[in-house]
């Protein structure tokens, strides 16, 4: 049964002592009298350590806490630190009348750690059962799974959700197979393109913990340069750790591995793969089968051996960011192991974050680039089409591909295939003023206006016809197509360019490679296939779609997404070209433009400290009903550092258009309020919020209108 006191593990320690006084009496009030805790009548426990320590799979904060329980003589060997095991929790689980047990349900939890005897005063329930002798959870794993929690503000239980996968008997009754011995170190291969490529290797070689932030050269090398990286720290008798964006990315790593080293050497963890193999490739790894591991965000957890190093490739990518609570992004939690472990550190991509800029510029890592010269022979010529240039250009009007970017598509189509970059999927464009660019939205419910095949408007959400629109913001009545999604664009250089194949690259149908043949690929950011010799140019339309969002990140973003279409393109001294449909002035184009993704991401550093922007800031959002949010301002106890922006009112979704994940619910109004405190401040913060949000979950206070949804690091703060 339960610690009441709840110091060890607690979900709201550091919270001010009235709050955790507050939760632990209306833990007892829930409980009721017959939940005092007892054990069963007439059951022999363990002679050596009857209390277990157990950790209950409730994802409620003013639950995240350790709770106690007897074990068992029969269970005694089985209930060893690590194991998962079922108890009864809930109202009336210790109801006994004539020795059987009545009331409560099993719940799933991890048993922590076996004590001999408990703090808490009163009799402990039995565990109920062992699921399985397999030990799945350790001190580094529960450490870390810790430190993630606290850093946003979740409970453990939601965080080690995330870092064990569900269970497979199947996989458990597999044995995993002997540990290969160490291989011998690889060469510097591709990595002494840059200054101090070959020192990294060595380092690692030799057991030394480097940190690197890695500009990586653009073209297919970056796969195999990861490869050498961990094969370097498996020379070194320690482990490797490879979180990539998506199975893609997964797939290029894992052959580039395969052809290093061999099979037998690493594992793969992704959702993919099905949950039996997953499970039983995870297994591999906890047991020590497997000391390298490449995956996707799931696999930051992942109880790698003797850790020596972890990688993270291309931190910008969304997917990075998990989704589910507490939405730990992967970079952050690589970052934790780094520091936990005292391992090595890489982070690479093409582009450069912010936060990788910071990095850097703190000390905590060092660049690892390649010299201008280098920089300069990789990298395919970019060409731009500003506003101006489309003004005067009739082809651009007529048939939305500028002259420039039909002259470089007809010459580069000689040579190979040509990649075209289009902001969003689809068919329909959607519409906006041709005077001040404002979206054209319905005036019923604010959703967007789509161009029908006879001319007419049409509301995307609510279906209703409009006949007489005009802007709201200047009055005009002109409308242009905002976004043209790219199955309306493959549509368009079809007609275009009648003998050559058009493909398409999207949500619904990824490709992964094209051939080297002449083609045109029609594809949205992220979903770009690698081409074999690659791309002979690429086209990136509708630019200032992407650099107009009202977003702090809308202009990292779109260097991110453009350097990655532009990265699979042949180099400048191979023919390699890149037009990009923007306007030329911009600071993100002028980076695209030279190749400095690093210079751009110093400035923008730069101009976020002035301001006290993330990350130079630590920043947390706060959603809700009106009220709700208004509660739970009044009632957190925030560092007196912190400022509080806002609230301001989240926008309205329409009964009938999309809900995006943490919008408020159709045609509610809730409101946001961002809580920003300065550097060093962040962990005060985190523990605030996640007290307060303790109490009112303790009262009862969790769900329906009085929902509040707290977000740390949001991503979305425009």
């Amino acid at each position: 049964m339960s610690r009441e006191d709840g110091r060890d593990g607690g979900g709201a320690e550091g919270a001010p002592p009235e709050q955790l006084a507050f939760i632990r009496e209306s833990v007892r009030k829930a409980k009721g009298p017959r939940a005092k805790p007892r054990t069963w009548r007439g059951a022999a426990l363990a002679p050596e350590l009857p209390v277990a320590r157990v950790l209950v799979d409730k994802g409620v904060l003013h639950l995240d806490r350790y709770f106690d329980y007897a074990v068992p003589e029969e269970l005694d060997a089985d209930a060893q630190p690590g194991v998962r095991v079922r108890v009864r929790f809930g109202a009336g689980r210790h109801r006994v009348r004539e020795g059987r047990r009545e009331g409560g349900g099993l719940i799933d939890g991890f048993l922590v750690e076996r004590l001999a005897e408990s703090d808490y005063s009163g009799p402990l329930a039995a565990l109920a059962q062992v699921v399985s002798p397999e030990r799945v959870l350790d001190d580094e794993l529960l450490g870390l799974a810790r430190a993630v929690a606290d850093r946003y503000a979740g409970s453990l239980a939601d965080v080690l959700q995330l870092a064990v996968p569900p269970r497979s008997a199947k996989a458990e009754q597999r044995p995993s197979p002997d540990p290969l011995p160490p291989p011998a170190a690889p060469g510097a291969g591709s990595w002494g393109r840059y200054e101090h490529g070959e020192a990294f290797l060595r380092a690692l070689a030799s057991g030394g913990a480097p940190r690197a932030v890695w500009n990586a050269l653009p073209g297919p090398e970056w796969s195999a340069e990861i490869a050498r990286a961990v094969a370097a720290t498996l020379a070194g008798g320690r482990g490797a750790l490879v979180v990539v964006p998506d199975g893609r990315a997964v797939a290029r790593v894992d052959a580039a591995l395969t052809e290093l080293l061999g099979t037998g050497r690493h594992a793969v963890l992704t959702a993919d793969a099905g949950p039996e193999k997953r499970y039983r490739e995870w297994l591999a790894v906890r047991r020590g089968s497997v000391r390298a591991v490449v995956g996707t965000r799931a696999a930051m957890f992942a109880p790698v051996r003797n850790l020596g190093l972890v990688v993270i490739w291309d931190d910008g990518d969304d997917s990075h960011s998990e989704l589910h609570a507490p939405q730990p992004h992967a970079r952050e939690v690589l970052l934790l192991r780094a520091a936990q472990d005292k391992c090595a550190f890489l982070l690479g991509s093409w582009s450069c974050t912010v936060e990788a800029a910071q990095l850097v510029e703190t000390g905590w890592a060092r660049p690892l680039v390649a010299s201008r010269e280098r920089v300069r022979g990789a990298a395919p010529l970019v060409r731009t089409v500003g506003d101006q240039d489309l003004a005067r250009d009739e082809a651009a009007r007529a048939a939305r591909l500028p002259t420039l970017a039909w002259q470089v598509v007809r010459d580069a189509l000689r040579s190979g295939p040509v990649l075209v970059q289009v902001p969003r999927r689809g068919y329909v464009p959607r519409l906006a003023c041709a005077n001040c660019r404002a979206p054209a939205r319905c005036r019923h419910c604010a959703g967007p206006l789509e161009a029908q095949e006879a001319g007419a408007l049409r509301c995307g959400w609510c279906g209703r016809e409009e006949g007489s629109w005009h802007c709201a913001e200047c009055g005009g009545y002109r409308l242009r197509a905002q976004v043209v999604g790219a199955r309306r664009t493959a549509e368009e250089l079809g007609r275009a360019f009648p003998a050559v194949p058009v493909r398409t690259s999207g949500r619904e149908h990824v490709l992964d490679t094209v051939p080297g043949a002449p083609a045109l690929v029609v594809s949205t950011p992220g979903a770009e296939p690698v081409a074999e010799g690659g791309y002979a140019a690429a086209l990136l339309l509708d630019g200032w779609a992407m650099l107009g969002r009202p977003d702090l990140r809308a202009g990292e973003d779109a260097l991110w997404r453009w350097i990655g279409a532009a990265g699979l393109v042949r180099p400048q001294t191979a023919g390699g070209i890149v037009v990009a449909v923007a306007e030329p002035t911009l600071r993100p184009v002028q980076a695209l433009v030279r190749w400095d993704p690093v210079g751009h991401a110093v400035r923008e550093l730069a101009e976020r400290a002035e301001l006290g922007f993330p990350p130079v800031s630590r920043m947390a959002a706060v959603s809700g009903a009106v009220a709700a949010v208004g509660e739970f301002l009044r009632a957190v106890e925030l560092p007196a550092e912190a400022e509080v922006l806002g609230p301001v009112p989240v926008p309205v979704v329409s009964s009938g258009g999309p809900r995006r994940v943490g919008a408020p619910p159709p045609g509610e109004r809730w409101e946001r309020a961002l809580i920003r405190v300065p550097p060093g401040k962040g962990a005060a913060l985190a523990a605030a919020l996640k007290a307060a949000q303790a109490a009112r979950m303790a009262r009862g206070a969790a769900g329906g209108e009085a929902a509040v949804r707290v977000r740390i690091d949001p991503p979305d703060i425009g």
